[in-house]
């Protein structure tokens, strides 16, 4: 199995290039550079970039990128690959130039998402200014944040991420959506090798973007309520309310990015002791909060 360390960063597309550079500064209050290909570098701390958006014909998102420590640890990724007979790409050095990491290795999971997995990333550790005045976002040895994926094969993917990509099972939530009888989505949330709730989910239905959300988190509530004024006088289309999660704790609101797929944007994610946790499921998904009759309109129209 890989000794997989956190989500590194994420790749998208978008049809206007302009309007995800306005969206990154000022509302999500990321930096912005712009890339070699011509697309544009999202920074949200030391790294020189989180987010890589390529400009093209349509708005979705591309790829997970994820971090191994070392060249020992990306090897033995590259030959779990090989042992488990998986398709693989190992990127030439414009690619991984373009990554910022020394070298990377791309394939896809049975539901057809791309994953990237690289070690040695690049930088110059230019001092991370936020042009909305975010304080910092937590990221460092815990990654970006998390992403949660569609997998319309979902036992065979959730079983691929856990055999070969070296994800464990934090927990399990089986969505019945409104209005439905009998109709049970399952998603899995999966840590990898750090403290976070999880990097990663998957979610047993397909969803046209590519992607359900990507989390990001800040230091304070202050923060996400200064997101949340920032996304309304952008007029950003909030796609959840503000709400705490059972299973992370995290309180977060939910909002569309210019690639279709959203944004969440939270604080106070639970640190977990791998060696305490119980896995469970959960039958709420939030304390309180977190209205996301929008999102679960949208799904049952791609279900119906």
């Amino acid at each position: 199995m890989m000794d997989i360390r956190g989500l590194a960063y994420v790749v998208a597309e978008t049809t206007d290039l302009a309007k995800w550079k306005n969206y990154a500064e000022n509302v999500l209050g990321m930096m912005t550079v712009a890339a070699p290909d011509g697309g544009l570098y999202v920074r949200m701390d030391e790294r020189q970039f989180r987010f890589a958006i390529q400009t093209g014909q349509r708005n979705a998102y591309v790829a997970s990128g994820w971090e191994v420590v070392n060249q020992q640890a990306f090897d033995a990724a590259v030959q779990t690959l090989r042992d488990a007979k998986v398709e693989y790409t190992l990127e030439d050095a414009a690619l991984c130039a373009l990554r910022r990491a020394q070298q990377v290795v791309s394939f896809q999971d049975p539901s057809g998402n791309r994953h990237e997995v690289s070690w040695g990333f690049t930088s110059d550790f230019a001092h991370f200014a936020s042009p909305a005045g975010v304080s910092r976002f937590i990221t460092g040895n815990i990654g970006m944040g998390h992403t949660v994926l569609p997998a319309p094969n979902f036992a065979q993917t959730a079983e691929f991420l856990k055999a070969v990509m070296g994800f464990e099972l934090s927990d399990i939530f089986n969505f019945k959506p409104p209005g439905t009888e009998g109709v049970v989505l399952p998603i899995h949330f999966l840590h990898c090798n750090n403290a976070r709730h999880h990097s990663l989910a998957i979610a047993g239905f397909p969803v046209e973007s590519g992607c359900v959300h990507v989390m990001v988190e800040v230091e304070d509530m202050p923060e996400v309520g200064r997101a949340m004024d920032r996304m309304a006088s952008h007029k950003v289309r909030q796609s959840a309310t503000l709400g705490q999660h059972t299973n992370d704790r995290m309180t977060s609101f939910y909002m569309r990015t210019p690639s279709e797929f959203d944004i969440e944007y939270g604080y106070g994610g639970a640190v977990v002791d791998w060696q305490e946790h119980i896995v469970h499921e959960f039958t709420r998904v939030s304390l309180w909060g977190h209205d996301f009759s929008v999102s679960q309109s949208d799904l049952l129209k791609q279900e119906g």
